[in-house]
């Protein structure tokens, strides 16, 4: 079979569907990968897979509807001009967007995975609220004749049926997210002396950067020899954290900023707790990641971040939106520093057991007819 697996940059096929292409590969099939250009390393190492690159037009995060005209535009031209014989699609716009262009373009097995809603579903105010009913009308509208739609949790499921995108003519399933490759990230020693906590995400507000910068403020001023550490990109545009407020926080003694990279093993083997105070996720793959390689996790009881921590277990759960529930949980772990390697341990046990990345490719591929 000829398979398009379509995604927003060519970063997230290497970091997150590595595991998935390689195994269709090894099975037989033929894999191309439609990504926006912007990444040369991230091309090369695609390229290195053995699999063909198209790239074609996205604004990932805008709204100007001519732009993603030329999106739809472009996908459908690729994908008359390849002819594959199924797609695969995540995130947002190319679910949208490629779920329509392949329609249009007679390709008949269609495959969605849904990653996270996004900021479009966040609906706190009447602008948000008028974007929800937009994308729910594209999804619905993009959607018609998938083969199947995945989901990373119970609740987004939930949110698309409510909203009436999947209904029961659909086949909705439900996948432990993109999964972690368990020999990639293998376990690390835990670093010595005080405790170091991490959080890896992108530079915005639903990632809880604010909160885990009041948790860290707060904590700083009993435990000054514990360290808060940050690392991701900047991000531009709506729900993002301003830079200069990152670097605002460093100034004042209460956040290391990290920056990015490309490759964050380094940055987990120096830390002792992983951190998400995120406002709602698909499956985290930064805490999957630390999980794997022995770190207990600190994440908000919320769609996505409950699913990987069991509380009391490898980690604790804190309230969103909640810098006091966050510093709280986080102190555990500055008190009873003897937990974190048991945790931890446990952490390795789940990320082996639950989500290890050549499972969640075999159950994908099984649902998609690809194999036994």
């Amino acid at each position: 079979m000829h398979i398009v697996l379509l995604g927003n940059t060519s970063r997230g096929v290497v970091n997150f569907w590595r595991v998935l292409v390689e195994n269709l590969r090894v099975a037989g099939h033929r894999v191309s990968v439609f990504v926006p250009a912007g990444d040369a390393d991230a091309d090369t190492a695609i390229r290195a897979m053995g699999v063909a690159l198209f790239h074609y037009p996205l604004d990932r995060k805008g709204l100007n509807p001519v732009r993603d005209m030329g999106t739809l535009a472009a996908l459908y031209r690729l994908f008359r001009r390849e002819k594959p014989d199924m797609l695969f699609c995540y995130t947002i716009k190319p679910v949208i967007y490629g779920c329509l262009a392949a329609r249009f373009a007679g390709v008949r097995c269609r495959f969605a995975a849904i990653t996270g809603l996004g900021y479009m579903f966040e609906a706190d105010s009447a602008s948000k609220k008028v974007l929800t009913a937009l994308a729910a009308l594209l999804y619905r509208l993009a959607l018609r004749g998938a083969a199947a739609v995945f989901f990373q949790n119970r609740e987004d499921q939930e949110v698309f049926e409510k909203s009436g995108i999947v209904t029961p003519a659909h086949r909705a399933v439900l996948t432990r997210g993109t999964g972690v490759d368990t020999a990639h990230f293998a376990p690390t020693p835990l670093p010595p002396d005080a405790p170091v906590f991490l959080l890896v995400g992108r530079l915005l507000e639903a990632k809880g950067l604010h909160e885990y910068a009041g948790a860290a403020r707060i904590l700083k001023a009993s435990y000054p020899g514990v360290r808060f550490q940050l690392l991701g990109p900047s991000e531009q545009g709506r729900g993002s954290v301003p830079l200069e407020s990152v670097l605002e926080w460093e100034r004042e003694g209460i956040i290391e900023y990290l920056g990015q990279t490309e490759d964050v093993r380094s940055y987990l083997a120096a830390a002792s707790i992983i951190v998400l105070p995120s406002w709602r996720e698909g499956t985290p793959c930064s805490v999957m990641e630390a999980m794997s390689m022995g770190r207990p996790a600190v994440v908000t009881d919320v769609p996505g971040c409950r699913e990987v921590v069991s509380s009391g277990v490898n980690g604790y759960l804190a309230l969103p939106r909640d810098p006091l529930s966050l510093a709280e949980a986080m102190e555990y772990f500055i008190l009873h520093q003897e937990d974190i390697a048991s945790m931890g341990a446990a952490s390795r046990n789940i990320a082996v057991e639950e989500f290890d990345a050549h499972k969640v490719a075999v159950h994908i591929m099984r649902v998609m007819g690809l194999c036994p």
